[in-house]
């Protein structure tokens, strides 16, 4: 067996240079090592798809040192047939894979494996769809692979597999980006087993923001000081569909900056061009100065709390108490029929054993008045106090009902708030089961810059109050704004920016535009008040960095869409029908995917790519949202919608088809790159496709026209890995692969490539180019790379 962080020896020149060769044929890959089973050796023949193997397990480990990441994969392929499988193992190459190392080893024994160059790797591709009909493979074409073959594996026997590899990340002005492809829906009999993967960080620049385009909510982040970091997903019985990204960010900066773009695919506004872009906020894990601050909490005991709501408050107040910072101050208010008050003015951390006292003795007894506790918390910030002025007043308002005494009113209750509020409050509510209002919690907190955090009857309220307190315990920076000098920016979410804490992440998605002529570079600047004065952090921005990696960032516009659609719900929600909100709503949601529990109805749609069907859709959604504010319905609905207004990451939707469907558990929308596929009357679809103003050119699946297609635009090959009926749309063009000849018997001349140049040669001499010319004027570098990267060269 081998280690994954071995010394490697000094490699010889050839080696070197086969290496570098390697590198030449990489592109994106798509999808984990794959077992591409031989057809069986059984009278009935059977598809590709019914005879993959299933992979029980796919690990990964990966070191990533100043730039350098060394991944280690295990995996094990189990046969569930009633037949003996033999076949070839082809791992697709990361972009960019500098392979120093590449160890292959099947069942604790080393076996021969061969470098694939694009070509060669395509054509293994094109022969599979053409004997098993199965283009499942295609979206491979363009990239290079390493290959082995796979001794027979009898019924019910299994194989494991083992391989590392050696790679230099590039950082592009403080950002660095790690990729690996994990997609194993499509190659797996079974769901996974057991799927993780772990990425240990260690840099010599601190560490600031730690980012997962794919896999945000599904990670967990261990942070050890400014320099070291272990990130960590982990999932069983689970077919990944997408690859696992990484991104982090180096900086001495306070505060550090970065700028992630993706442009418009219709390119331009009038003169102007468009896109969308994703800015990343975050601070030093170890700061100087924390801003400190008046934290009140106000606590309903109620009748209704009596039992373990109340003991489980009672736990949630004393862990906020404990955790204070030292020059915080702070007061607790309960409420009921009437109010209570530990203090009339705001105490020190002295205080806090005699608050937790006074906190125990409180019983459950009387009506709900909220329009007094909520008045009495915010008038704190008028009690006098030295140095107090600039203090900010944090409220954490817990209640499990509705208002009964007093102002019972919602909206009343709110223009009250209104009228007292202040930009140095905070709101943060916490609504305790399903007989709150969801509309009064929601405002509060919207208008005052905080959180609303819902605790279902399931549901421990100290575990909600003390993960969001945990959050906001140490802020460092309030009152943020922000300026980006000469670009036009529009629709940018959170539209009011939240403030910044120490350890977290402000992650803020938009649009933008550059007038013609105005240049691409810009001076973003972050302005924000630590306790009475003003401090600005500044980053040098391009909008327009150059030639791009296909497919790079297309994430950021279904995650700007999904912030979107939450603040259009929230309105419609709270404000009322609005023709405007509804069409934005459903437009957004059929052109990024983005499917919440309201619009789920679109994917059994047949009609959504018609103005017709817009118009039904938007119909459907207003009676499927309506609703009052209070109750079980009305907090599924607050949730979803402030899940999709703060997302960080929008995953493959989980989306199965309706009985009209073929196969019920068939998936019926694909995020494929920055595209949307609906799967439509058997037919993939592209969400930007229009039935009432666009035709299609028709090409025949598995013609000759077909394969001339997939070699001049190797790119859609994963528009192609579909299936036999895809409708994509590319520079306003739809193009239909379907069964039969198709109408083309040729192919046109704007697909076409010169002659006597392939695509893979084209895309070699431009990676030549990029890639080989500064290597050969450097080859001392190349050595010292080569010879820093670690591990035993096997291939």
């Amino acid at each position: 067996m081998f280690s994954l962080f071995q010394p490697l020896k000094k490699s010889v020149c050839s080696f070197g240079l086969a290496l570098l060769a390697l590198v030449l044929s990489t592109q994106n890959a798509l999808a984990d090592g794959i077992f591409i089973p031989d057809p069986p050796p059984i009278d009935n023949p059977v598809t590709l798809e019914e005879s993959w193997l299933t992979i029980r397990y796919h690990r990964v480990s990966v070191l990533i040192e100043d730039q350098i990441a060394v991944t280690r994969v295990e995996q094990e392929f189990l046969n569930e047939l009633d037949w003996e499988v033999e076949g070839t193992y082809v791992f697709p190459l990361p972009e960019g894979a500098a392979i120093s190392e590449f160890v292959l080893w099947v069942d604790g024994e080393p076996v021969e494996a061969k470098i694939l160059e694009a070509d060669q790797a395509r054509q293994i591709y094109e022969n599979i769809v053409r004997e098993r009909r199965d283009p499942a493979l295609l979206e491979y074409v363009g990239k290079g692979a390493v290959q082995a073959r796979i001794y027979p594996i009898p019924p019910g026997g299994s194989r494991k597999v083992e391989l590392e590899y050696s790679q230099v990340l590039q950082m592009d002005n403080g950002l660095i980006k790690y990729s690996y492809p994990l997609n194993t829906e499509k190659f797996s009999a079974q769901p996974l087993e057991d799927c993780s993967v772990r990425i240990e960080l260690n840099s010599r620049q601190p560490l600031r923001s730690i980012y997962s385009p794919t896999h945000q909510d599904r990670i967990y982040l261990n942070r050890d000081g400014e320099f070291q970091a272990v990130v960590s997903y982990e999932e069983n019985y689970v077919l990944p569909d997408q690859d696992f990204e990484l991104i982090y960010t180096l900086s001495k900066e306070d505060v550090a900056l970065n700028l992630l773009t993706y442009p418009d695919p219709g390119g331009y506004f009038g003169s102007e061009q468009t896109g969308y872009f994703l800015l990343m906020a975050a601070p030093a894990v170890e700061v100087d100065q924390i801003i400190p601050r008046d934290i009140v909490l106000v606590l309903d005991t109620s009748g209704s709390m009596e039992g373990d709501k109340l003991d489980q408050a009672k736990m949630a107040a004393g862990y906020v108490l404990t955790h204070l910072n030292q020059e915080d101050t702070f007061n607790v208010i309960a409420f009921s029929t009437g109010v209570q008050h530990f203090s009339r003015q705001l105490q020190p951390v002295s205080q806090v054993s005699q608050a937790i006292a006074w906190i125990d003795r409180m019983q459950a007894l009387g009506g709900t008045n909220i329009n007094l506790a909520l008045l009495e918390a915010m008038a704190q910030r008028n009690l006098e106090r030295e140095g107090g002025s600039d203090r900010q007043l944090v409220i954490l308002f817990l209640t499990d009902g509705l208002p009964t005494e007093g102002v019972t009113d919602i909206d009343q209750i709110l223009a009250n708030a209104k009228a007292s509020a202040s930009n140095r409050i905070r709101m943060f509510a916490f609504g305790v089961g399903d007989d709150v209002n969801t509309e009064l919690l929601d405002t509060l907190s919207q208008d005052n810059r905080g959180l609303v955090s819902y605790v279902r009857p399931s549901e421990r309220i100290d575990e909600e109050v003390s993960a969001l307190f945990a959050r906001i315990k140490s802020p460092v920076l309030a009152n943020l704004e922000l300026d980006f000098g000469g670009i036009l920016v529009e629709d940018v979410y959170p539209p009011v920016l939240p403030d910044l804490f120490s350890g977290t992440q402000l992650l803020i998605a938009g649009r933008y535009r550059l007038p013609a002529g105005s240049g691409n570079k810009t001076t973003i600047s972050l302005t924000g008040s630590v306790n009475s004065h003003q401090e600005t952090f500044v980053y040098q921005a391009n909008f327009d960095p150059g030639e791009r990696t296909e497919g790079a960032n297309s994430f950021i516009p279904r995650l700007w869409a999904a912030r979107k659609i939450g603040y259009l719900l929230n309105q419609i929600r709270y404000q009322g029908e609005n023709k405007e909100w509804v069409d934005a709503v459903i437009q957004l949601s059929i052109r990024y995917g983005i499917i919440t529990p309201y619009t789920s109805f679109l994917v059994v749609e047949e009609n959504i790519f018609s103005r017709e069907g817009w118009d039904e859709a938007a119909q459907e959604l207003m009676e499927e949202y309506a609703g009052p504010a209070v109750g079980a319905e009305a907090v599924d609905k607050a949730e979803a919608e402030a899940n999709l207004r703060s997302a960080e990451s929008v995953p493959q939707p989980v989306v199965t088809g309706d009985s009209y469907l073929t196969d019920p558990n068939q998936p019926v929308l694909k995020y494929v790159g920055e595209k949307t596929f609906f799967f439509q009357g058997g037919v993939w679809i592209d969400s930007t496709f229009d039935s009432d103003s666009m035709n299609t050119l028709q090409i025949g699946f598995g013609t000759s026209v077909y394969y001339e297609l997939l070699s001049a635009r190797p790119e859609w090959g994963k528009y192609l890995a579909l299936g036999e009926n895809v409708i994509f749309v590319i520079d306003g063009k739809a193009y239909e692969i379907l069964p039969g000849e198709g109408e083309l018997n040729e192919l046109p001349a704007h697909l076409s490539l010169p002659e006597n140049q392939s695509s893979s040669q084209n895309n070699d001499q431009r990676i030549r180019d990029q890639v080989v010319r500064p290597f050969c004027a450097a080859p001392l570098l190349l050595g010292v790379v080569l010879t820093s990267l670690g591990g035993k060269a096997r291939v």
